[in-house]
């Protein structure tokens, strides 16, 4: 090593190094895909747990030193009051729902069965037992653990609500542009730097979008925020308490979303770093202990390989690989239609995309720069410019994904990195031309200015929202259910997590169609006070005739009675049906007729009831 290393430290050292080697031998080599699935499904909660309350208190350790006060002066404390000002403004023009159907559905299933039960499992199947609702069956979900395990830890402190994701959000949103303040501040030196970026970032209609949606994009920016905060700050106080918070702030933003584990090469590289300007290793024992913690990510990413779907290449016909360089060409052309587009009717902003592509070429040749003479440059200098290789190397894996187009509508949430970026490179830009920074009051006044005139019109009119169609019939369902608080019924829809997440009874259609003697049983015994079953129709528009989807399809058994329907796009109806009348191919055998209970003994009748029960659990659909 080119720095020493005390006895004490040179064991930290090797046990960190044998930390590294059995983690990716157990998480790549020896564990078997469906142990560790197992593992993921019964172990991720306390390994998210653990790595939270290991954050919690080496952040509180290191900013302990930190004066955590209001702000003394009367320019700090309106540029505070801009930044709460701002955060609440993204949250009151956006109607609080479910944004992304799949996403927020299965966030929200897997938060539930973590409060439920401490496994991290996606509920597919969910009945009312005798006015008990339990969870029967589920499947691991693709998506990292964080986002429903803090959700859980709302279920655990205010009861199970499936309203508790937006809570969470909004709580963020309020920490996410604090954290833009301070990185703004230390990039640019001014407090107006640091408001400059959190205006360009409150005029983006996307982020308010996702700031009043049930999804992970908020906690995904928030840990990128706070990690990058934390390396600048590692690189200042190079001490053991600093460098856990740092760590641990890494391994946390890799469990917010997938492509997030590419930032863990700046975190490595100014660990590394921080090290050199010290001249020594700084290690502690937690961070020793954080490559078993990351092995979590690799045994649940075996879905990929055991599950071929998770990909949803089918989603897209045509695409046959996931990643190619050959989509690099069509992608830019998307996200360039996304970033310019000047109708409104999109989530961009187009004072940040015209600003913030300005300062790109320049924040490249900043970080150039900057990496050159990276021993002589200030720490929020070193601590950027490194975090900019990750996110270079995160914008690549964006453009060569098959689905990587930022102008779809489901996928303009991951953009948001992007404009994070964009972000913070124009207030840096605009630092380093202006470095008397007489022209703050003026970028600020701009910024206002168009904020006012074209992103609040925008907000208000949320026609980006009233575009994507799953989100309106999932409001739709909701409404469904708030007019029948018992929730006593069975609900058949191929999305049945929605139902289940609000503690209705549900089954996918498919099961219903292949077990329609299954729902006859439960129609016939009055198992429910209703099912109904939810489906989607074509219209012909030549003959106005109502075709059913061949998803929503339950074949020829059943017989419907509409109870609601509604049209969320152009010859297309949404329509909620009651079952009146199940006619399964294969009809049971009758039974012979049992005796009256009031002729058995207690024991039998007892054997009776437990007979029923025990048939009533298997035949549930």
């Amino acid at each position: 090593m080119p720095f020493p290393i005390d006895a004490l430290k040179e064991r930290k050292f090797a046990a960190a190094g044998l930390s590294a080697l059995l983690a990716a031998l157990l998480g790549f080599v020896v564990i078997p895909d469906d142990f560790g699935l197992r593992l993921v499904i019964y172990g991720g909660y306390w390994v998210v747990l653990m790595t939270v309350v290991i954050f919690v208190w080496a952040a509180c350790r290191s900013l302990r030193p930190w004066p955590m006060i209001f702000p003394g002066s009367a320019g700090e404390r309106w540029a505070w009051l801009g930044v709460a000002g701002c955060a609440l403004l993204l949250l009151v023009h956006e109607a609080y729902g479910f944004k992304v159907l799949m996403d927020e559905a299965m966030l929200l299933g897997t938060s539930m069965s973590m409060h439920l039960g401490r496994e991290a499992l996606v509920p597919m199947r969910a009945h009312d037992i005798v006015g008990h609702f339990q969870l029967l069956d589920g499947q691991l979900d693709k998506r990292p653990l964080l986002f429903p395990f803090l959700v859980s830890l709302l279920h655990d402190t205010t009861g199970y609500r499936p309203e508790n994701p937006w809570v969470l959000n909004t709580l963020l949103t309020f920490v996410f542009m604090g954290l833009v303040h301070l990185l703004g501040r230390r990039l640019t030196g001014r407090a107006a730097g640091g408001l400059a970026a959190v205006l360009l970032l409150a005029g983006l209609p996307l982020l308010a979008q996702n700031a009043t949606g049930a999804g992970f994009e908020l906690l995904n920016l928030t840990m990128l925020a706070a990690t990058l905060w934390l390396g600048m700050r590692w690189l200042e106080r190079r001490e053991s308490d600093t460098l856990t918070a740092f760590c641990y702030a890494g391994v946390l933003l890799a469990q917010v979303r997938y492509e997030s584990v590419v930032f863990l090469l700046p975190v490595g590289l100014l660990v590394l770093w921080g090290w050199r300007l010290e001249r020594r290793v700084v290690l502690s024992w937690p961070v020793v202990l954080v490559p078993l913690l990351l092995m979590l990510y690799p045994l649940q990413h075996r879905l990929f390989t055991v599950r071929d779907s998770a990909w949803e290449l089918a989603s897209q016909p045509g695409y046959t690989k996931v990643f190619s360089p050959d989509y690099i060409s069509a992608n830019v052309g998307h996200a360039l239609n996304f970033l310019f587009d000047t109708t409104g009717d999109v989530s961009n902003s187009l004072v940040l995309s015209a600003l913030g592509v300005l300062a790109l070429p320049f924040l490249a040749l900043w970080v150039v720069r900057i990496l050159r003479r990276a021993p002589a440059e200030p720490a929020p200098a070193v601590g950027l410019a490194f975090f900019a290789v990750g996110f270079a190397v995160w914008l690549g894996i964006m453009l060569c994904y098959f689905w990587g187009r930022f102008d779809d509508p489901v996928i303009r949430r991951l953009s948001l990195p992007l404009h994070l970026l964009m972000a913070l490179a124009v207030v840096l830009v605009i630092s380093q031309f202006d470095r008397a920074g007489r022209s703050w009051r003026w970028v600020l006044g701009l910024l206002v200015l168009a904020l006012a005139a074209r992103s609040i019109p925008a907000m208000a009119r949320h026609a980006y929202t009233m575009a994507y169609n799953p989100g309106l019939e999932v409001a739709w369902r909701r409404e469904f259910i708030a007019a029948r608080p018992e929730r006593d019924y069975l609900v058949i829809d191929q999305d049945s997590v929605i139902w289940i997440t609000h503690q209705v009874s549900s089954t996918p259609v498919l099961q219903a169609r292949n077990r329609s003697e299954v729902i006859a049983f439960n129609l016939r015994n009055r198992s429910f006070s209703a099912i109904y079953v939810f489906q989607r129709f074509n219209i012909d528009p030549e003959t106005g005739r109502l075709v059913v989807e061949r998803a929503d399809d339950l074949g020829p058994a059943y017989t419907l009675e509409v109870v609601a329907e509604k049209r969320f796009a152009p010859l297309k109806v949404s329509r909620i049906s009651r079952v009146t009348v199940v006619r399964p191919a294969s009809v049971p055998p009758p039974l012979p007729e049992p005796a009256p209970l009031e002729k058995l003994t207690k024991a039998e009748r007892e054997n009776v009831r437990r007979a029923y029960f025990d048939n009533f659990i298997k035949n549930l659909p």
